[in-house]
């Protein structure tokens, strides 16, 4: 299952990362909620996307991305949410 994780984390973020110039300044500092390499909505909080996730999302694989362009860390923000 990790592996199956990560694989949707890597693709979700080069997906990510490509559009973000694109996205940025309409989206600036929301929450994309990503599967598959698409981001399926924007949220005010990561709460709200980890919410919808959960009410959409069968498999529970997805990411969500905040739509910025500081550097935080090792690179853009990211963040992976499992729900079990």
């Amino acid at each position: 299952m990790t592996s199956t994780i990560q694989e949707e984390v890597d693709r979700n973020y080069e997906a990510f990362v490509k559009i973000l110039p694109q996205i940025l300044p309409v989206h600036r500092d929301r929450f994309a909620l990503m599967k598959n390499g698409e981001i399926l909505g924007y949220f005010s909080t990561m709460e709200d996307a980890r919410e919808a996730a959960g009410m959409v999302i069968k498999d529970r694989l997805f990411s969500i991305q905040q739509v910025t362009d500081a550097p935080l860390g090792m690179g853009f923000y990211t963040n992976a949410v499992v729900i079990n």
